[in-house]
């Protein structure tokens, strides 16, 4: 029974934890001292990527499909020619209304040479008024009927233009919705989808007292324009592209009372693929980022790092060493933040000491043996 206590006692007496509370002396930890850092202030929301251009592609006229000139999730160009339907009989059409208007273009030719007859008759004993108010009458309904076939024609143009369905827009397209030899008509719907790719939206929420906070912040840097927009994907990655606001809905969401904010950022190919990948590009139409919203210039306030800051129920607050090497435990409120640093409204002096390394070992009333962060543990005073 002896020999087993006195191994316990061995093990406790080289263990960390004893060295630390045992009665060599009080705990160590590492502090820093408040004070004021620049800071690129900074928060998140979460945010959806949204293409800034999309169209459905209709057919206007009834017809069959006689080519698809494209890959199902590839990139198209402008203009590019995607589906071509049927052209024979819109073709047959436009040549009909073309033979309509050469007829009327030569019956109105007779015309007014009749009544150009009619007219020069006017001076001899064989002109007569009811043959020229005839002539005239005839070579004014032909110059209408003309213009009325002109218009049919150029309607039949546009019929047989739409058997060739572009894309109008640049952007990555769909699934097509109907296969080569199926019939259309513009009651079939969307054969297929268009969205842009670059570059690209992110809307987000964010709490209407948030956004006064953050027009009044940046008020005297130019407003929305001080801050930029930096994503980071949902594999954890931090997206390269920086973003500005461009837009702010005029309506407060009553049911969340936030405000949808939006920013344009560049969507750029990666390095390497090409217009037929699935992924050629970074950001995704629908895709869920984080949205980090930051100041453009750093701006100077009191900071600690944001492992000292605790919080509970009652709010954040951080444990300060006084000068009686005495733990503390300090109420604060807490404002714009970093990825390591929190910045400080209220609750903390400049100069004070925070502890920021060992605080599991603390509690409010102990005294320890503080030693700057990163710096060898301070000798404790001997008993």
């Amino acid at each position: 029974m002896r020999r087993l206590t006195a191994v316990v006692a061995v093990l406790l007496s080289s263990s960390p934890a004893f060295a630390q509370f045992g009665p060599g002396g009080p705990p160590s930890v590492g502090v820093i001292t408040a004070a004021k850092r620049a800071v690129v202030e900074s928060s998140d929301y979460v945010g959806r990527v949204q293409a800034t251009d999309r169209v459905d592609l209709v057919a206007r006229v009834t017809a069959f499909i006689q080519e698809r000139n494209f890959v199902e999730g590839s990139e198209v160009k402008q203009g590019d020619v995607l589906y071509r339907l049927e052209r024979g009989p819109f073709e047959a059409d436009l040549a009909a209304k073309q033979a309509a208007v050469a007829q009327t273009q030569a019956l109105l030719k007779n015309a007014s040479t009749t009544t150009q007859r009619a007219q020069s008759l006017m001076n001899s004993p064989a002109g007569l008024v009811s043959a020229l108010d005839t002539a005239r009458a005839q070579e004014a309904s032909l110059v209408a009927q003309l213009q009325a076939n002109q218009a049919q024609l150029r309607a039949s143009q546009i019929n047989l233009d739409y058997t060739e369905i572009r894309a109008p827009i640049a952007g990555k397209i769909g699934r097509s919705a109907l296969a080569v030899g199926n019939v259309v008509t513009p009651a079939s719907g969307p054969l297929a989808s268009l969205v842009s790719q670059d570059p690209i939206n992110v809307v987000f929420p964010m709490a209407v007292r948030e956004v006064i906070s953050l027009r009044n912040r940046y008020a005297a840097q130019g407003g929305f324009a001080a801050v930029q927009i930096r994503l980071r994907l949902p594999d954890g990655k931090i997206y390269t592209q920086v973003g500005k606001l461009d837009y702010v809905d005029p309506s407060v969401a009553g049911a969340t009372d936030t405000l949808t904010l939006r920013a344009r950022i560049a969507n750029p190919r990666r390095a390497g693929a090409g217009s037929d990948d699935i992924a050629s590009r970074e950001l995704l139409d629908g895709e869920f980022v984080t949205v980090t919203v930051e100041g453009i210039t750093p701006v100077q306030a009191l900071a600690v790092p944001r492992a000292a800051v605790l919080s509970d129920q009652q709010g954040s607050y951080v444990f300060v060493v006084d000068t009686d090497k005495k733990v503390q435990q300090r109420r604060i409120s807490v404002g714009q933040s970093t990825a390591d640093l929190a910045t400080v409204l209220t609750g903390l002096q400049e100069g004070e000491s925070v502890v920021a390394d060992g605080i599991q070992r603390v509690r409010p009333g102990v005294v320890v043996n503080p030693s700057p962060m990163g710096a060898a543990p301070a000798t404790p005073p001997k008993g």
